[in-house]
């Protein structure tokens, strides 16, 4: 099957001489090192047995990742990172003229995951003169006969918009009355700006998606995983991932266990950079209210910022890249006048990227 362009990875991987990297959605780095002396120096890799690992994930793992959203062990099942997680769950509910409703603005891969499985990806809005926010009855009557799943995510990519608990509950229950389950992605989880909020894997009729890669920090542990309460889907997940890829790495495995024994530590170091260079953002575009508008992020680490005269934002995107700055641009998903600003990388603070931009904002 023949895919559109990922343009956000296109964007991302093409090689600059950069200073500030403000395009991706992470969180801070951590090295191989920093993380064995985080949790004390274990695993001894040296001694591990290079053997394949159980097809749904390693048991440890599994009950560390159900702790930290508060289910049973058994709704878990492991994945090559959030990617993996999407492809066997829509395979697992694709039928033939089957459609799955996605947010727009969204993260691109979910609706090239959605065609690759021979699903229909239909949009639903999120206006920015909602913040962004989830219209619970429109998406609940677009829901049709043929709509396998509704999918959305919170925190929010690309705007950091969050759906409260009750609104997931409501929006999960109507579309259960039609047989459609609500898969929620969680990668930002529990990254909020105020109150805390549970994840929504409790939920009945919700399905959660998830990986290391984001709130945690390591994506190159390329771990991600489903939490589905189906016994039925999980088993049908579990044998085509049998097909896929046979099961992942016992290595990375390993690490991940001990990263997720170690997630207070690492989500706290996350909120910590995030809560302080957004701060750093708020401020700017207080400057910048003239010529950006935004709705500001209640969680993650992105924020999606617009030109209020309504100009296609990649241009300005080439000339910062030019100047060492890298932001990605709105048309990779699908909003052209906006640009995404990841606030989570930068130990460092993002202060003096901001000044690189408003020096350039100034200049137009």
């Amino acid at each position: 099957m023949e895919l559109p362009p990922f343009l956000l990875n296109e964007w991302l991987e093409r090689p600059r001489d950069l200073s500030f990297n403000l395009a991706g959605s992470a969180g801070p780095r951590w090295t191989m090192r920093e993380l064995l002396r985080l949790c004390g120096g274990e695993p001894d890799l040296a001694e591990h047995p290079l053997s394949y690992a159980p097809t749904a994930g390693a048991a440890a793992l599994r009950a560390e990742i159900a702790a930290h959203h508060d289910v049973d062990p058994d709704w878990v099942v492991l994945t090559t990172g959030a990617a993996e997680a999407l492809l066997l769950l829509l395979s697992v509910l694709s039928r033939p003229g089957g459609n799955v409703l996605l947010p727009m603005p969204g993260y691109a891969a979910f609706a090239g995951t959605a065609r690759f499985v021979h699903l229909d990806p239909r949009s639903y809005p999120l206006a920015r003169e909602r913040g962004f926010g989830i219209d619970l009855a429109q998406v609940a009557a677009l829901a049709d006969g043929r709509t396998v799943a509704a999918m959305t995510n919170c925190p929010h990519n690309p705007s950091g918009a969050v759906i409260e608990p009750t609104e997931c509950r409501s929006l999960a229950r109507a579309l259960a009355g039609k047989g459609v389950p609500l898969v929620v992605d969680e990668v930002f989880h529990p990254i909020y700006f105020g109150d805390p909020r549970p994840s929504a894997a409790g939920i009945e009729n919700v399905i959660v998606t998830g990986d290391m890669s984001k709130a945690l920090s390591m994506p190159g542990l390329r771990l991600g995983w489903v939490i589905d309460a189906d016994a039925k889907r999980r088993e049908s997940m579990i044998r085509a991932r049998s097909y896929i890829a046979w099961s992942g790495s016992p290595v990375l495995e390993a690490l991940g266990l001990q990263a997720m024994r170690s997630r207070r530590a690492i989500l706290e170091r996350t909120t910590r950079v995030a809560s302080a260079n957004l701060e750093e953002l708020r401020s700017f575009m207080t400057r910048m209210r003239d010529i950006l508008n935004w709705v500001p992020p209640q969680g993650g680490l992105i924020a999606f910022p617009w030109f209020r005269d309504g100009r296609d934002s990649r241009p300005f995107c080439e000339r910062m890249a030019e100047r060492g700055v890298l932001l990605a641009p709105g048309d990779c998903f699908g909003m052209p006048d906006h640009m995404r600003i990841g606030f989570g990388s930068q130990t460092d603070g993002i202060a003096p990227a901001l000044a690189i931009i408003e020096d350039e904002l100034r200049r137009a």
